[in-house]
């Protein structure tokens, strides 16, 4: 607790935000913001969203009404979002493009290499949150990480920490789009930061490049169509016409920050926290095809990779497999688990095999 009481004016609450952006730079975080909690463009954009399924089987987006585009209702008497950004792209790794255009090797989203990135920025937000409350007393304050219905990229925009692309995510001029955000809702009326221009222009290289055309329109993603959507919150069959399309990616898609022009100046990581794990930054499909139910488990641990689970994780490599090249190794893999328990992981492998060639009797 601060020695004396704090008297919110907008002198203290001024020289309080300065501090604020300086403990976060100090805790590791590249930018901090501060935005107000007025969301009423973005809750038109998400209603309209939603009403064209858009959203596919993430009932969860629709299931806390106007809490997600309305702060002090999630949190009550919240006036300010403080808004972090920590760059998760790791200095030292192959070159994303070279796994991805190599078949035979597993294609893993970048952000999800390393450790769990919610525990992270959990924890760091927490460490400035409690710098705050040293300084000021109780700040009604409370810490999200993609943990909560939050429209996290809205407020970092309108902290100044960059714009929403044509491909929903976020960039920053200076720093790309390989990044994390965070946010502490606080009751404290700090002074705000200016929005962040949009600088896309007329470029569309996101959406030509998307494998499976999910960025139906210059920022409107079809959740139903996306990669990332389909291995990892989508839990049962991935549509047969969707799966030539995803090449080798197995968790994850990437593709509209990797073309993205804007990350030609992309900020690396040194954090330790965020380097490969298992070789999973060049790893090869039939390898980890192989693992068992208890190195799934080890192997993801403290992993954003556990959220597939073992299914969805044999489902996502067996679709890699179909697309890969037609060897002895690709087809004996798959073979290895025509018989596999779960009956959804099953139908993909024959799915799989039938690209090579190979028809086994249908799957029951």
């Amino acid at each position: 607790m601060p020695n004396d009481p704090f008297v919110p004016t907008p002198s203290s609450l001024s020289d309080l935000a300065t501090r604020i952006k300086r403990w976060g730079l100090e805790l590791g975080f590249d930018a901090v913001g501060i935005a107000d909690v007025d969301l009423g463009a973005e809750e038109a954009h998400l209603a309209r969203w939603l009403e064209r399924g858009f959203a596919g089987s993430m009932a969860y987006m629709s299931q806390h009404g106007s809490k997600r585009s309305r702060p002090a209702e999630l949190v009550p008497g919240t006036v300010r979002v403080i808004s972090v950004r920590l760059s998760y792209l790791p200095e030292h790794m192959p070159d994303a493009l070279s796994q991805l255009n190599a078949p035979e090797r597993a294609y893993v989203s970048r952000y999800a290499l390393g450790r769990d990135y919610h525990k992270v920025l959990r924890a760091r937000l927490r460490d400035l949150g409690r710098r705050v409350e040293e300084a000021v007393g109780d700040m009604g304050g409370r810490v999200f990480v993609d943990s909560a219905p939050v429209l996290e990229k809205a407020l970092a925009r309108n902290a100044g920490l960059g714009w929403i692309g044509k491909h929903s995510n976020l960039i920053n001029k200076q720093s790309g789009s390989w990044f994390f955000l965070g946010e502490i809702f606080t009751t404290l009326a700090l002074p705000v930061d200016a929005p962040a221009d949009n600088h896309c222009g007329s470029c569309r290289a996101c959406l030509d490049v998307c494998p499976t055309a999910a960025i139906v329109a210059p920022y409107e993603v079809d959740a139903r169509r996306c990669i990332s959507y389909l291995t990892i919150e989508n839990k049962g069959a991935i549509p047969k016409s969707l799966r030539s399309m995803m090449g080798n990616r197995i968790y994850g898609c990437d593709d509209c920050q990797l073309f993205c022009p804007w990350n030609k100046f992309a900020m690396l990581s040194a954090e330790e926290d965020f380097a490969p794990r298992h070789d999973l930054d060049s790893a090869d499909l039939i390898a980890l095809f192989a693992w068992t139910e208890q190195d799934f488990d080890e192997r993801t641990r403290g992993s954003a990779i556990r959220r597939t689970g073992y299914a969805g994780w044999r489902r996502n490599i067996a679709v890699a497999l179909g697309n890969a090249p037609s060897t002895q190794a690709t087809i004996d893999a798959l073979k290895s688990r025509a018989d596999d328990p779960d009956p959804m992981v099953r139908e993909h492998v024959h799915w799989a095999l039938a690209q090579h060639k190979v028809i086994l009797p249908a799957p029951t």
